[in-house]
């Protein structure tokens, strides 16, 4: 059987660029969040209504094991996704890795100015916050394409919610990772202007067992995260026989 991942988008399923390199050798599931495209709006729309949004999607696909992949700012809701169903999550992969969004203090794992000056930007010109502000956010990662998709496709006021939501959520996500116990990939983006080479490197302290990858663009579009993930599968994989194997 091939291996399932589960990608938690922040929005939409069309930030995942590298989805087809991911289908060459995994059966790959995504979705887009209530309200965008096609999706029907519920109220509120808070993090519990996307994790559940989530779960819904292998529902449908009659998964009963998979690997759950998030990126950036969907990080502490793809945590908590995977938390939802802990028998069924074979291993995480986190890109943009941290334990938790924080501005301040002695190791900030986000850049103050840089979130709070795009958020503004997002109140104000949401059109120009997705064309021009996530393209320097994600250090060019987000093209003009993708980013005329994504304007096309997100409503304003739930782009601007759903940012706002993950901007102001400072509550710790490391006990939740612990609980789950299962084999981790932690990426960087190297030169990203929102998040900390620090908080990085808080997490791969934290979790010194993960395998740990470098690339110079957001892993959602990063073909070196896609290989990093195919052979972080494959590894989990392997483990998993041999001790099937030992009982």
């Amino acid at each position: 059987m091939r291996q399932r991942l589960l990608l938690v988008p922040l929005l939409t399923e069309i930030e995942w660029v590298i989805r087809p390199q991911l289908e060459e050798w995994a059966q790959v599931a995504t979705f887009d969040l209530p309200a965008v495209g096609e999706e029907p709006r519920v109220e509120p729309l808070d993090r519990r209504a996307v994790v559940e949004r989530a779960l819904l999607e292998v529902d449908r696909r009659g998964w009963d094991s998979y690997v759950v992949v998030c990126d950036g700012s969907a990080l502490p809701t793809g945590v908590r996704v995977a938390h939802a169903r802990p028998d069924a999550v074979e291993a995480m992969a986190l890109g943009h890795a941290r334990l938790v969004n924080r501005l301040d203090g002695e190791c900030p794992t986000l850049n103050r100015e840089v979130m709070e000056a795009f958020g503004q930007l997002s109140e104000s010109n949401y059109a120009d916050f997705v064309r021009y502000g996530l393209t320097q956010i994600t250090h060019g990662s987000i093209g003009d394409e993708l980013a005329a998709r994504m304007v096309d496709r997100v409503p304003i006021d739930l782009g601007r919610a759903v940012w706002s939501m993950n901007l102001r959520d400072s509550e710790p996500f490391e006990h939740l990772i612990r609980e789950l116990d299962v084999p981790l990939l932690l990426a960087m983006h190297e030169g990203c202007l929102a998040s900390t080479e620090e908080g990085f490197k808080e997490a791969a302290a934290a979790f010194p067992n993960a395998r740990t990858v470098s690339a110079p663009e957001a892993p959602s579009v990063s073909t070196e995260f896609a290989l990093a993930l195919r052979d972080f599968c494959g590894e989990v994989r392997r483990s998993a026989g041999a001790a099937a194997k030992q009982r």
